[in-house]
């Protein structure tokens, strides 16, 4: 039996940014998990605006602090989505960055939540943001990007594997926080080269026979992963695709209904400060759903992976 986790999840209190608070209300409702939610308040802007308002400007941002606390406890005390979690609410000043990271380190969560976009810090989640500096810098937590106003539990889950080490955590934690949507374990392949073969004279047929055998390999091997993440092949289905992994993940998406992708952040070489990696970041902008990004596990200890291993 698992002990208890800790969901943060940081809102800018904008309308768009509620669809993350709502999913993780339904997160922490079907894991029975801890549920805290920030609100950062930028208002150091203000000081601009010092000889407007006056030399003192704490009144100013009383007020303004205690509207966001009264907006914050109106959301929480909405029983249409709160689903019977007794949410924990702060409101900070800060640099948003900082302060969600400092809320999350505090708190020592196991499930950051972010909205995709939002009225201020949280909007253009791809473009330099908050959510995707977070996204990029993050070494130690998931993260969920919430795209789509939640309706219900996650249904279908779509876990892109690559056999790398954040491939098997990725599994578990998609059964951890979805318990009860279908897994779907899609690895999409491209050959070494593979463009250059047919060019180079290798004969066609040598190559399909080479994709067969490949794509009959790495189907066993995907089993071979799901039973070591404690998946029963009841629990879950596999797809092995010949084709670019980004693009197919996006069109696996569509094909199974998914409303949720759960897929890896790579590495912690300099250029993934700059770089969330080609696959992750292609399917952060063009999916549709929800997308669950995980930390490679050679860079962050992962207690919800060693508690769902144990009996």
């Amino acid at each position: 039996m698992t002990t208890a986790k800790t969901i943060l999840v940081a809102t800018d209190l904008s309308a768009p940014a509620r669809h993350a608070v709502e999913r993780a209300f339904h997160v922490a409702a079907n894991t029975d998990s801890e549920l805290n939610i920030l609100h950062a308040m930028e208002l150091g802007s203000l000081d601009a605006l010092r000889e407007l308002l006056g030399g003192d400007l704490s009144e100013v941002k009383a007020v303004l602090n205690s509207d966001a606390r009264k907006r914050l406890e109106q959301l929480t005390g909405d029983a249409s989505i709160h689903r019977g979690v007794a949410a924990r609410t702060c409101v900070a000043e800060g640099n948003p960055l900082a302060t969600i990271a400092a809320g999350a380190q505090e708190l020592d969560a196991h499930l950051l939540v972010l909205g995709a976009r939002g009225e201020s810090f949280l909007r253009h989640v791809l473009l330099g943001s908050t959510a995707a500096r977070l996204l990029r810098k993050s070494a130690s937590r998931p993260v969920l990007v919430v795209k789509q106003a939640p309706h219900e539990a996650y249904r279908s889950v779509l876990v892109a594997v690559d056999f790398s080490p954040v491939s098997l955590q990725a599994i578990r934690l998609a059964k951890h926080w979805a318990p009860d949507a279908d897994l779907i374990l899609l690895h999409a392949f491209e050959l070494p080269y593979e463009g250059k073969l047919i060019f180079a004279g290798v004969d066609e047929h040598l190559i399909r026979q080479y994709i067969s055998k490949e794509r009959d390999a790495r189907c066993k091997r995907l089993h071979e992963l799901a039973a070591t993440a404690g998946l029963a092949p009841p629990e879950y289905s596999v797809r092995i695709i010949h084709g670019d992994p980004a693009q197919q993940i996006i069109a696996a998406e569509q094909e199974f209904d998914a409303d949720l992708i759960v897929v890896g952040k790579h590495g912690s070489h300099i250029a993934e400060e700059l770089l969330l990696g080609s696959v992750t970041k292609h399917v952060l902008a063009e999916s549709q759903c929800d997308v669950l990004v995980i930390c490679d596990t050679r860079f962050w200890r992962c207690r919800v992976a060693t508690a769902s291993a144990q009996p």
